[in-house]
């Protein structure tokens, strides 16, 4: 008899465990407007299987997960301004949940999870895309295709503004008032659109308008149908502790991080998508190696120089973080058809610059200086859309701010090495070759300022010294 019960106590631990697993929570159910999409996000208690159904007559979108269970009812929502008439939710035999959404008209749904990330768990994704909307808006260009620009005058500089963040991703947010980054970054990129279209010979076109996610690559997509001939991307930094402070202006970087803090806002701004929500399987692997190629090359030579400018009218309202451009693997940076600089405009981390963040004459200030920094770019801009393919350096002015010149001014292209000599400091090698001591540090994996003799280093060799 005793033997009959272990061999049933075993017998049922070799059952498979999903048939023990607790039902997955539904909770939070969170809805987002964009332009082309409505969004509806589901946090989740655990991973799940789902599947999507679209059904006529009426329009509906059936979504039924396995062993899962809504917990305390469904949110209230706003639904007056998006595609869905109502929410309804029913629970199944055998653990099934069933989620309908009764629709006002057609739509083409896609749905996907998203594993915990940051502040999140896991989600469930639902995007409902009208077609008609879709149908009207124009396709991307093929990247190899040259872009057809619209009918502009010679002198009309097109300048894309990249609100960051958005929608599920907030952004850093601040410790005394909470402000989040991607309220501050729409504030100030409204700023500078209305600015940039009050200027004669410049277009604005604005990649979010609202409170919502758009993925780092249609971002830039979304600038190459509009035929940009500069992309801005508006944010508000955040470290740990109180004390940074001012602005700071990067570039695209195909070898590293120039510095530790621009290491750290990279993985931070690119893991965007994971916070923000996109589908990570339909897209590109950004990572290849086309952008390495010579147009991209002086892409990011020309950002890097338009940052200049651009960093030395903020240094006009206020400190700057870094007295030059740095440069860092941005994956929204990543178009070879563009210069592109990702605005910091101050440390929201920091309790002074949080409230100048909040306060609307401040916002204004900032748009103001990238204004002026884009009027001072724009003589090169537009040489550079010209015939050939002139470089920005061409017609560099000289700045107000003669410390904002970049060490970076042009892109690493290579590396030669250096064999540390008795009495040689890592400041003193970097003044010799004229870089960035942070780059340096970070080619060689270096993390003080201690070098024994006969170290061998990497120094990084620009492409006009090839």
């Amino acid at each position: 008899m005793i033997r009959a019960q272990r061999f049933l106590v075993l017998a049922v631990l070799a059952l498979p465990l999903v048939a023990f697993a607790a039902p997955v929570s539904v909770h939070n159910l969170r809805l987002w407007q964009a332009p082309d999409n409505t969004r509806l996000v589901f946090d989740l208690s655990g991973p799940l299987e789902h599947r999507l159904s679209t059904l006529t007559d009426p329009e509906r979108i059936v979504i039924e997960i396995d062993n899962a269970r809504l917990q305390d009812g469904l949110a209230s929502l706003d639904v007056s301004h998006s595609y869905i008439a109502a929410v309804r939710a029913a629970d199944m035999t055998e653990g099934k949940l069933r989620i309908t959404l009764e629709l006002k008209r057609p739509v083409r749904a896609k749905s996907f999870v998203l594993k915990p990330y940051g502040q999140y768990g896991h989600r469930l994704v639902i995007d409902l895309y009208d077609e008609a909307v879709a149908k009207a808006m124009p396709s991307p260009e093929p990247r190899a295709a040259p872009p057809a620009r619209q009918v502009l005058a010679p002198s009309d500089l097109v300048v894309a503004i990249d609100a960051g963040h958005g929608g599920e991703d907030p952004g850093a947010v601040g410790r005394r008032y909470r402000t989040r980054e991607k309220d501050v970054t729409l504030a100030i990129a409204r700023e500078l659109y209305k600015l940039v279209a009050a200027t004669p010979g410049m277009k604005p076109v604005m990649i979010r308008d609202g409170d919502y996610y758009v993925g780092l690559k249609k971002r830039t997509e979304k600038a190459e149908r509009n035929d940009a001939d500069v992309f801005v991307s508006i944010h508000a930094d955040a470290v740990p502790g109180r004390q940074a402070r001012g602005s700071s202006v990067y570039a695209l970087s195909l070898r590293g991080a120039t510095s530790v803090l621009a290491k750290i806002l990279e993985d931070k701004e690119n893991a965007a998508d994971l916070i923000g929500g996109a589908d990570l399987g339909e897209m590109d692997n950004v990572t290849r190696k086309i952008l390495v190629d010579m147009a991209q090359s002086m892409v990011i030579d020309d950002s890097v120089v338009l940052g200049t400018d651009v960093l030395s009218a903020l240094h006009g309202i206020g400190s700057v973080h870094h007295v030059k451009v740095q440069q860092a693997g941005f994956m929204v940076l990543k178009s070879p058809k563009f210069p592109s600089i990702l605005v910091e405009t101050a440390f929201i981390s920091n309790l002074d610059e949080e409230q100048k963040l909040r306060d609307r004459n401040h916002q204004r200030r900032i748009a103001e200086s990238i204004l002026a920094g884009l009027k001072r770019a724009k003589p090169k801009l537009l040489a550079r859309r010209g015939g050939g393919r002139e470089s920005l350096q061409v017609a560099t002015p000289t700045l107000a701010v003669p410390a904002v010149q970049s060490a970076q001014a042009a892109a690493i292209s290579g590396a030669r090495e250096h064999v540390v000599k008795h009495g040689e400091t890592l400041s003193a090698i970097a003044r010799h070759y004229d870089v960035h001591v942070e780059t340096l540090r970070f080619l060689n994996g270096i993390q003080g300022s201690e070098l024994a003799v006969g170290t061998k280093l990497q120094i990084p060799v620009r492409s006009s010294e090839l």
